[in-house]
């Protein structure tokens, strides 16, 4: 009668466990939250044209970043719910739960170490920015690594490092904040500046002088975009995972990229 007993009061534990390991599982991972919730929260800084851009004036957003996290609610069946987030708290916004998912950013080390980052969607580099008066003159990088050729940089950068790298024989002038590189190149005290091929596509908008040497296949020192998730949640990142490797497959990132990135020539 005992082994009957402990017996019942064994399988009542194991299933009570199984329960809340179950239950459990489910508390940690966001994917049936999302689809219960009917919301996808999505942190972003407005503030990294031309991935995300708030508009001030209508409150509104847009950019790379925000038409693929929209398009990613859409794909689910959900809303999509924008919250305000910073570059220095990225990382805390996640941990604290105040979004599920961040539009985007650069894959770094440090954040690593607190956050889960989904597969790349995007390459960032460096690409040199030229007057379009002086482009005929820098057909490619190798042309701007010659002694009489200025290269003007924001002093204290990667940027600063890598000019020096790529164009040893250059002379490269690193300028102070508010000077800014692409300024030195507009007023004509620089030929060329470096920057990366995301703030590339802003400022040939902005100031249709400006003109990238070469194609963004051709940038350097490439780094890896990519989604910035919580650690622990294998299903949630295994399904933007899928998620991105569908949208890749079907020419939706190359699309954003040609909209919001393509080089003006």
């Amino acid at each position: 009668m005992k082994k009957h007993h402990a017996a019942f009061l064994t399988s009542i534990v194991l299933t009570l466990a199984s329960i809340t390991s179950g239950a459990v599982a489910q508390t940690k991972s966001k994917l049936p939250q999302i689809l219960e919730r009917g919301t996808l929260r999505v942190g972003t800084t407005g503030d990294f044209n031309p991935m995300s851009i708030k508009d001030t004036a209508t409150n509104s957003l847009t950019g790379f970043d925000i038409e693929a996290m929209n398009q990613l609610a859409a794909d689910m069946g959900v809303k999509v719910e924008f919250v305000p987030a910073e570059w220095a708290t990225l990382v805390n916004g996640l941990v604290a739960d105040r979004f599920d998912i961040f539009s985007g950013a650069s894959i770094s080390m440090a954040r690593a170490k607190t956050v889960a980052f989904s597969d790349p969607y995007l390459y960032a580099g460096a690409v040199p920015l030229v007057s379009q008066k002086s482009a005929a003159k820098f057909p490619t990088w190798n042309s701007v690594n010659q002694p009489n050729v200025t290269v003007a940089v924001l002093m204290g950068t990667t940027f600063e490092q890598q000019a020096r790298a790529h164009f040893p024989k250059a002379k490269i002038r690193a300028v102070e904040k508010p000077a800014t590189g692409y300024q030195e190149v507009l007023a004509g005290r620089a030929q060329v500046t470096l920057t990366s091929n995301v703030e590339a596509a802003t400022l040939m908008k902005t100031y249709p002088d400006l003109q990238m040497v070469g194609t963004s296949a051709e940038m350097r020192n490439k780094r890896p975009f990519a989604y910035p998730m919580p650690q622990g949640d294998d299903v949630w990142l295994t399904f933007v995972n899928n998620w991105i490797a569908l949208k890749q497959a079907e020419g939706f990132f190359d699309a954003l990229e040609t909209k919001w990135l393509a080089a003006k020539k």
